[in-house]
């Protein structure tokens, strides 16, 4: 691929689309999209590690014991050739020194835990941008819950953590999530709520926006006549990938799917297919990677690396 001042034009073409951008925030999205086995693709798989925090060790680690040491996964992002590895402060400042360098970080600057079950979720600040800077950063991540009772506060905390981040040249990455008592479970991942979830998270300002792969269910009444009357396509995966893309700011803005519970590699192969062939960024695989040996799971990162790369259709 031919590359341009050090990076490929697909990349630059990307960059391009962030016109407000600082050069130290097109600098760190440079990094991000030029690392990894997937460097210069424009395509991303990122390793999140923040379940421990929400799910609770056990559920998260003891399947594969090594993951209790924060060490295990940076070697497993560096080795898998991760665009990046993002965590919760504790997990990077548990290896952020040894490692520096070795791999893009990403701080999660919020998270929730499950020992307390609502249906309106909310979130604690547990890092800051600060942190961020001094552990070598390249990005912060914030989780906003479309659809609680409390995602007005959320987004309002977003805008002020990504106008801090931004003042520091770093990039801005927003898991946004559905979730809350107006919306059945269902509806959680419903086309027209992931659609919406991305175009929220684009209107807060977010550089990388991570969603969850969406169902051909439409939650929400007023949307359906709208899907109806315009027949907007959502009948396969590819074109429900397509339509949540478009709807961050028509494909110009990153988009990445979550990889979710650990699941049948075949699934998630075919789900990387078509985020692939409906124009989806990449993932961003936890629980999927770090819930197998490190054998299965390079083997198993390497084949969704290689999904990503059109070297398997």
């Amino acid at each position: 691929m031919t590359e341009t001042m050090g990076i490929t034009k697909r990349v630059k073409e990307i960059l391009s689309w962030y016109e407000g951008a600082s050069p130290g925030i097109l600098t760190n999205l440079a990094r991000l999209l030029m690392s990894g086995q997937l460097k210069g693709t424009g395509r991303l798989v990122i390793l999140p590690v923040d379940q421990g925090f929400e799910h609770g060790p056990a559920r998260s680690f003891a399947t594969n014991p090594g993951g209790y040491n924060p060490h295990y996964h940076f070697e497993l992002g560096i080795e898998a050739g991760c665009n990046a590895y993002a965590a919760p402060l504790g997990f990077l400042e548990g290896g952020a020194a040894e490692f520096a360098g070795q791999i893009p970080l990403i701080l999660k600057l919020n998270n929730n835990d499950s020992l307390f079950s609502t249906k309106d979720p909310n979130s604690a600040i547990t890092g800051s941008v600060k942190d961020a800077l001094r552990l070598g950063c390249c990005a912060v991540g914030y989780t906003i819950y479309p659809g609680s009772a409390n995602a007005q506060h959320m987004y309002q905390h977003l805008r002020e953590i990504a106008e801090e981040a931004k003042s520091y040249g770093l990039a801005v990455v927003v898991w946004s999530y559905p979730r809350g008592a107006g919306l059945s479970k269902e509806g959680e991942t419903a086309i027209d709520v992931a659609a919406y979830a991305a175009q929220i998270a684009a209107q807060l300002g977010a550089h990388i926006i991570k969603v969850k792969m969406p169902s051909e269910h439409i939650e929400q009444a007023a949307a359906k006549k709208v899907y109806e009357a315009e027949k907007i396509p959502i009948a396969s995966p590819v074109d429900r990938v397509r339509h949540v893309v478009q709807s961050a700011f028509n494909g110009r803005r990153i988009v990445i799917f979550s990889g979710g519970a650990k699941g049948e590699d075949q699934k998630l192969f075919d789900e990387a297919r078509a985020i692939r062939d409906g124009g989806g960024f990449g993932s961003i695989i936890g629980r999927n990677s770090f819930q197998r040996s490190k054998p299965q799971a390079l083997e198993f990162l390497g084949t969704i690396m290689k999904i990503y790369a059109g070297e398997l259709k």
